[in-house]
């Protein structure tokens, strides 16, 4: 079973009509006994960062969501979800500013003249061959919404990157088996679709 964490903030079912178009049976859920149970994790997200972590927080969702992940059941975060992975966030503070640590490193906001929220069709540069990139050619179109980005600590966390500004992460990976996506591959037509079904194949062969 495949679980999409529903911890209020969300675009829950058009995530789940993505893997239901590419053969992937889901389960919405915030039910912890679920998540446990789950062969693979999906973790949504948009919004804020900091009303993000006070929700996961509330009946224990972050904890069994990292829990699982440290122990190798496929984790994949998307968007807000991504950056939810990450150590803290300069969105919120205190409390409000910690994620899940399962990927070192912080999330920070656009600076300049940038018109943020960033958002739009981007190209994908791939940095590392993955399975997550199978069938995904190089400077491929995702679509973005967003006016934070992440900044790993170690530059071999970062699977692709996009120009907006600057370079920044745009997918992540961290061992055992935890993925980041700041796009929307829900949204990002074949190439996105083609996305979810990968993560699909890995969790099948995990």
């Amino acid at each position: 079973m495949i679980v999409i964490v529903d911890y209020g903030m969300g675009n829950l079912q058009s995530v789940q009509n993505g893997f239901a178009r590419m053969g992937y049976s889901t389960r919405v859920t915030g039910d912890i006994r679920e998540i446990k149970e789950a062969r693979g994790i999906i973790l949504p997200g948009v919004g804020a960062f900091g009303q993000a972590v006070k929700n996961l927080n509330q009946g224990r969702l972050g904890e069994v969501v990292k829990e699982q992940a440290r122990e190798g059941i496929p984790l994949l975060g998307i968007c807000l979800g991504l950056q939810l992975l990450f150590e803290r966030s300069q969105e919120g503070t205190g409390k409000k500013g910690e994620g899940l640590g399962l990927v070192s490193g912080e999330v920070v906001k656009f600076q300049g003249s940038l018109k943020v929220p960033h958002m739009g069709w981007n190209r994908l540069k791939l940095k590392k061959e993955d399975p997550l990139f199978y069938g995904i050619e190089d400077q491929d179109y995702f679509y973005f919404v967003h006016s934070y980005y992440a900044v790993p600590q170690k530059q071999e966390s970062v699977l692709g990157a996009v120009h907006y500004g600057t370079d920044f992460a745009a997918v992540v990976k961290e061992e055992p088996c935890v993925y980041g996506v700041q796009f929307h591959p829900e949204k990002s037509s074949d190439s996105g679709l083609k996305i979810l079904a990968n993560f699909g194949d890995i969790i099948d062969r995990s």
